[in-house]
């Protein structure tokens, strides 16, 4: 557990794939909670934040955290916590990002509804994750995955305070990797080759085939959710 965050630092297709879907919501005070190694940051942070926090629970990796933002010239930019969300008590973030991390949290319900405290009006939480129980595979376990999602599984656990506002499946192409991982290889951990050949063939091939499906297919998935609307201040 954990060793896939190195091993995964390196399919910059899909990092860049994914997060010029996200991009776009990111904006004003950011809190990027599971930020592992840094390996996703330098991806989302491209400036112009007022504060963007770091903050991982896993002393271990806060070390390979801090090294990895000061090489990709981040560390003046950044601010590193070690801790879960009562670390950053009194704060209060425009943006919250959970990228492949609420799969690793047993009681995810809970976990977005304390995010949802830490969010200015008009802010927004982003998750994304690994999707579809039935692809839970010996990959996942290895990893500390509890769960994979579908729109019903995220809906269901949409705080009161929050609107789905947005869901769409990323990787169209990647979902026959998946299956054949979950049915026939059953695989703990990828090999560096397999990971080569997903990240520069597999997936640019799903960037043009989710859009035709018009992200209704993927083997992972993206929501958005933002606050209910409150009379006289419409949800920006």
């Amino acid at each position: 557990m954990g060793s896939e965050l190195e091993l995964f630092a390196v399919v910059h297709n899909w990092k860049s794939y994914w997060s010029g879907r996200i991009l776009p919501f990111i904006a004003g005070d950011v809190l990027e909670v599971g930020a592992g190694i840094g390996a996703n940051t330098p991806y989302l942070n491209r400036g112009g934040h007022r504060r963007w926090v770091c903050l991982e629970p896993d002393a271990t990796l806060v070390g390979l955290l801090a090294s990895n933002l000061q090489r990709a010239n981040q560390s003046g930019e950044c601010e590193v916590i070690c801790g879960t969300l009562q670390s950053v008590k009194g704060s209060q973030f425009d943006t919250i990002l959970y990228i492949d991390v609420l799969e690793h949290i047993a009681d995810d319900r809970e976990e977005l509804q304390l995010a949802a405290a830490f969010l200015r009006d008009g802010g927004r939480l982003i998750v994304l994750s690994p999707a579809h129980q039935n692809l839970f595979s010996p990959f996942d376990a290895a990893i500390g995955h509890f769960r994979r999602y579908n729109h019903a599984m995220l809906r269901r656990i949409t705080p009161a305070t929050l609107r789905l506002q947005q869901v769409s499946y990323l990787d169209s192409v990647g979902v026959l990797l998946s299956a054949a991982n979950r049915y026939w290889l059953k695989q703990s951990i990828p090999t560096k080759g397999e990971l080569r050949f997903w990240d520069q063939c597999v997936i640019p091939a799903s960037r043009v085939l989710d859009r035709c499906l018009f992200g209704s297919v993927g083997k992972s998935i993206m929501a958005i959710w933002g606050q209910v609307e409150k009379r006289g201040d419409p949800l920006g």
